[in-house]
């Protein structure tokens, strides 16, 4: 009752905005007119937050400052549109954030959510709108701040299960340091269970390009694969392996999207391990109830290929149809369950039931944002 009294009463000066805004209803209002008469009596003129004493409430720990990039440009359009038009508690954060649906239009809440990452004065971020679901597989170039859990089944053959674990930390507006690290269970022929730890993996990736015009982004990234693994049980390659590769996204009409990722991997001794070439391709649409702001689903479908760098091999082609959904109201734990199909060369390589659990840590903690 206390915070509902308080909401109404900090609400008084951004409906009273936009009661005298009424006037210039014939005329198309701006971002900036818009923001000022129904936004800034919480958020400040600023974007920094009003004053306690002027907005009469104790900001909750979750209050923006729009001019902190960290928090206005990572972010897609439709994340914001959705706490504007139904409200904090729509992402699971405060009610003190009310509901403009019946104040505001879709275009003018859409000229407000441009004029607020006009707050961030530096060009360098990439836009929240070319964040991509991601893949099964295909590494996006957007940078993240998210820990992941990557599971894969083998569907027939001998009995195995990959788990993998990954970290990714954004370093600044376009860096990006990712960690993983496998745990293996196989059970080879009609032996015993084993298992043991894979090869670890650090990297870094760096965006080169992003242009929302055009609706694309690219990164550039390399990795270092190092011999933890025990090779002679199959946990890993025994050599150390450099790869590098390029990440590119691409916005396409009604909600989709593409994506693709090339790269080389090059052993430090080519006697224990081949030189091999990969390239993968993605190709979605994402969709949503209440205009596009309720639970996210994301159908993809990936190509792979792959191929040692050696006389006599060949291609090998996979296809990878897929599903990610987000599972909590901030959408910052998602899921994403496929099956791997190989096309060619079945037999050595055969089909798995590939599954990942997705945390995107900067949006709150793991058991936050559900209600």
């Amino acid at each position: 009752m206390f915070w509902k009294l308080v909401k109404e009463f900090a609400l008084v000066p951004a409906v009273a905005g936009l009661l005298l805004g009424q006037g210039k209803a014939a005329e198309q209002k701006s971002g900036r007119e818009i923001f000022r008469s129904a936004c800034a009596a919480c958020h400040g003129f600023d974007g920094r937050g009003a004053p306690e004493a002027s907005r009469g409430f104790e900001a909750p720990p979750t209050f923006p400052d729009f001019t902190d990039c960290v928090a206005t440009a990572r972010e897609p359009d439709r994340f914001w549109s959705a706490i504007i038009h139904n409200g904090g508690p729509d992402r699971g954060f405060s009610e003190i954030m009310p509901s403009f649906r019946e104040a505001l239009t879709s275009d003018e809440i859409a000229r407000v959510i441009d004029y607020v990452r006009g707050f961030c004065r530096e060009s360098a971020w990439p836009h929240g709108n070319l964040n991509l679901p991601r893949a099964l597989v295909t590494e996006k170039a957007f940078p993240e701040d998210e820990m992941v859990m990557d599971f894969a089944v083998n569907a027939e053959g001998n009995a195995g299960i990959t788990d993998k674990f990954v970290y990714e930390k954004r370093l600044g507006a376009r860096g990006q340091l990712d960690i993983s690290l496998p745990f293996r269970l196989q059970k080879p022929g009609g032996t015993s269970w084993m298992g043991g730890a894979g090869d670890l993996v650090t990297g870094y990736k760096h965006v080169v390009l992003s242009n929302l015009r055009t609706g694309s982004i690219l990164s550039l990234a390399g990795e270092v694969v190092w011999p933890t693994g025990d090779a002679a049980r199959g946990m890993g390659k025994g050599v150390t392996v450099f790869e590098t590769f390029a990440s590119y996204g691409q916005l396409l009409p009604r909600n989709s999207f593409l994506q693709f990722q090339g790269g080389v991997e090059l052993p430090t001794h080519t006697d224990d391990a081949n030189r091999a070439v990969f390239w993968r391709t993605v190709v979605g649409k994402s969709f949503a109830p209440d205009g596009g702001l309720g639970r996210l689903w994301s159908p993809m479908v990936e190509l792979l290929a792959d191929r040692e760098l050696a006389t006599g091999e060949r291609v090998n082609w996979d296809v990878v149809p897929q599903f990610q959904v987000t599972l909590s109201r901030r959408q910052h734990i998602r899921a994403n369950i496929g099956v791997r199909l190989p096309v060619n060369n079945a037999g050595p390589r055969t089909t798995q039931i590939l599954f990942y659990l997705l945390w995107d840590t900067f949006d709150g903690g793991l058991f936050e944002g559900w209600k």
